[in-house]
């Protein structure tokens, strides 16, 4: 006796909205499906509607896309992001890898979604809101997921002029802050400076040229008596001979004058 095979069918036992644009649509088999208001349109998904295998797997595969791009339009919808920031959010959200491929070449295709576009308004950001030079600018870029061909695309938006304005500006602010340095040490941290911020050399030197770091005798000498003092403190356990080592080691290191330092040691370190 032939047996005709019965598909089985879900049915769909209520719908409800759920966050954002998407709702909840419950089956009789216990499944709850996430789906936009397209998707309900496009499947006709109505309270009582039967559903194939076959029609659920599809609804499920377009369900998927349809999530995964619906939230990277919102991600995206507060400011521009790199392709890998799209990709990562998607992950986070637990959109399958395959989706998230359909996802981000349906951006690209709507101009949504271009690392050389994203570089652009970066670097013009950054050239405007922040202290940084081109290298760490690059760095950041490549954290960021762009390639390096991109990069060097968009990195001449920074131009040498532009540089030595941000640079001159975060120099003047060093300056400030190493100012009760010996004038020596003071040039030495202002370049180090500039370079963990990613100027290049050459930039620096300029800048180092332009800023008004005319040696003041009378602020070295304070300088050199306010570190001579600490460091007396430091070693005055130590014997007369040893202490003078120490004291004319550490303000040499400091970058004072050999002969200022002797003057110092002679007024101030009295023999025993």
């Amino acid at each position: 006796m032939y047996v005709r095979e019965v598909k089985k069918m879900n049915t769909i036992i209520c719908i409800n909205k759920g966050k954002g644009p998407f709702y909840e649509v419950a089956t009789s088999e216990g499944e709850t499906l996430r789906v936009s208001e397209d998707l309900l349109v496009r499947f006709r998904l109505l309270k009582g509607k039967e559903l194939s295998e076959e029609e659920l797997k599809e609804i499920k595969k377009s369900a998927g896309f349809d999530l995964g791009l619906q939230q990277a339009m919102n991600y995206i919808s507060y400011q521009l992001r790199s392709e890998m920031e799209v990709r990562t959010y998607l992950k986070d959200k637990e959109i399958e890898k395959q989706d998230r491929d359909l996802v981000v070449e349906r951006l690209k295709e709507l101009n949504l979604i271009d690392d050389k576009n994203y570089g652009e308004s970066y670097i013009r950001t950054q050239v405007r809101m922040s202290d940084k030079g081109p290298v760490v600018i690059s760095q950041q870029l490549r954290k960021k997921g762009l390639k390096d061909s991109v990069i060097q695309e968009v990195l001449p938006l920074y131009t040498e002029e532009m540089q030595f304005e941000v640079g001159y500006h975060t120099a003047e602010k060093a300056m400030r802050r190493f100012h009760n340095k010996s004038h020596k040490e003071m040039i030495q941290k202002i370049k180090m400076h500039l370079m963990q911020k990613g100027f290049h050399q050459g930039v620096i030197q300029m800048i180092l040229d332009e800023l008004p770091m005319e040696k003041d005798e009378d602020q070295e000498n304070e300088a050199l008596q306010r570190e001579g003092a600490r460091l007396m403190r430091r070693h005055q356990r130590l014997p007369l001979m040893k202490r003078k080592m120490k004291i004319k080691q550490g303000l040499y290191q400091k970058g004072f004058a050999i002969d200022d330092i002797q003057r110092f040691l002679d007024e101030e370190v009295m023999d025993e």
